[in-house]
């Protein structure tokens, strides 16, 4: 066989474009795509922390190169358990429980988002602990609720996926043991439960109990005065949120009280 340059190049590309398609048909074959949410993926830049104490189920205190700061979980919301103005609220100190049993003495690694502390002056940060996300792992188990306050809103999507399975289970607070203690009463269609036309929490016609649908969930969560987010919750009937005369009215509706 003549083995010219000319020669050559005619028996090796017939080869050359055999190998270059077999590439592309198996690089078609992986179906791999960009993953369409946030996932729970190690990210490079941790800080390194010691956890010294759990405060409760959302916040913990760790030591950083030899300084102490105290530590808000990004993202999620678990019940109350340690203000003493507060009555404990359902699984509160279970949450605290699990989440000592986590991180406690454990040195993890934190994320931050855009903010770098609370009005309190706690760190707003994500704890990552042997590859997996804390934060995500306490809405997983039911023990945290998805609460997403911008401009931190990185993981907002995966959080709220989580809560939505976990729901779905019956796991935690969305089990049975955290069921509303207000029973719904049963009404007369046009008609309010409130008795005499008097409103809970005005004394009055004036209903004060809000009616808000969380934007990130769906979720109808009702908010009565005196409640942690009442002040700054704003109520659109546009949106299908609603004033409610009482309580039972508002669990009748469809509606749950916030847990905070």
């Amino acid at each position: 066989m003549d083995l010219t340059a000319g020669n050559l190049l005619r028996v090796q590309w017939p080869l050359l474009a055999c190998a270059i398609a077999l590439l592309g048909a198996c690089a078609e074959s992986t179906g791999e795509t960009p993953p369409s949410s946030p996932t729970e993926t190690l990210p490079p830049g941790l800080t390194e922390a010691k956890v010294t104490r759990v405060v409760d189920g959302d916040t913990v205190t760790v030591e950083i190169a030899g300084q102490e700061f105290k530590v808000r979980y990004i993202g999620i919301d678990t019940p109350e358990s340690v203000d003493p103005r507060r009555e404990v609220e359902c699984l509160g100190k279970e949450a605290s429980a699990r989440n000592r049993d986590l991180v406690e003495g454990r040195t993890v690694g934190l994320e931050k988002d855009v903010s770098d502390t609370d009005a309190f002056g706690r760190l707003l940060r994500y704890v990552w602990l042997d590859g997996r996300l804390v934060n995500a792992r306490l809405v997983t188990e039911g023990y945290a609720l998805a609460a997403t306050y911008p401009p931190d809103v990185r993981y907002a999507e995966l959080f709220s996926q989580l809560q939505s399975e976990a729901q779905a289970a019956g796991l935690g607070l969305w089990g049975a043991a955290c069921d509303s203690p207000v029973t719904p009463a049963v009404e007369t269609p046009g008609q309010s439960t409130a008795s005499a036309g008097t409103c809970e929490f005005s004394d009055s016609a004036d209903p004060r109990i809000k009616g808000n649908i969380s934007v990130r969930s769906s979720e109808k969560i009702y908010h009565v005065p005196g409640g942690e987010f009442y002040e700054a919750t704003r109520i659109n009937t546009g949106d299908g949120e609603r004033w409610f005369c009482t309580e039972a009215e508002a669990v009748a509706a469809g509606w749950r009280r916030s847990r905070r």
